[in-house]
C-alpha cells in the first residue's frame, strides 16, 4: 500500500503558496501558486495525493483536520443538499471541495490525521517541501 505524507504553505496567507506531497522520505509532486490560502494549498496537497495513487489503496497521512473533516464528514451532506451548508453562507473554495470530494468518492485513499510540527519525520518533511514550493521550487 502506498504512503503519502502532505502538507500546504502560504505566507503571507493569503499570499504565495505552495504544497508537497511526500512518498518514500521523497517529494513526488510539488505545486505553488502566486496568490493562494494555506486551506487552499492543503486542499492541493490532498488532491494530487489522491491522483497520484491512480484508484490503489493508500493512506494519506495530513495535519489538516479541517480537510479530512470536509472530504469524510461535512462535504457528503453539502452534496446532497445541492452544494448548500445547513446555516448560513456559502462553502468557501468550492471548487476544491467538489474535485476533493470527487476524486477520493472514485479512491482506495484512507485519510489519516497527523498533529503539525510535532517532530513526525514525514510530516515535517511535507512541511518543509510545501515551504520550498511555494518559493519556486519544483521537481
Amino acid at each position: 500500500m502506498r504512503i503519502f505524507y502532505t502538507d500546504g504553505s502560504c505566507s503571507p496567507n493569503p499570499g504565495p503558496g505552495g504544497y508537497a506531497v511526500i512518498e518514500n522520505d521523497q517529494p513526488v509532486a510539488l505545486g505553488s501558486d502566486k496568490n493562494s490560502t494555506n486551506i487552499r494549498m492543503e486542499a492541493q496537497a490532498l488532491i494530487e495525493a489522491m491522483k497520484l495513487s491512480d484508484g490503489e489503496p493508500c493512506e494519506i497521512h495530513t495535519d489538516s483536520e479541517f480537510w479530512i473533516n470536509v472530504i469524510t464528514k461535512w462535504g457528503p451532506g453539502w452534496k446532497a443538499k445541492g452544494w448548500k451548508k445547513s446555516s448560513k453562507g456559502e462553502i468557501q473554495n468550492l471548487d476544491l471541495v467538489k474535485e476533493a470530494m470527487e476524486i477520493y468518492e472514485q479512491s482506495q485513499a484512507k485519510l489519516v490525521w497527523v498533529k503539525a510540527h510535532n517532530g513526525h519525520d514525514q510530516n515535517e518533511m511535507a512541511d518543509e517541501w510545501a515551504n520550498k514550493a511555494r518559493k519556486g521550487v519544483t521537481l
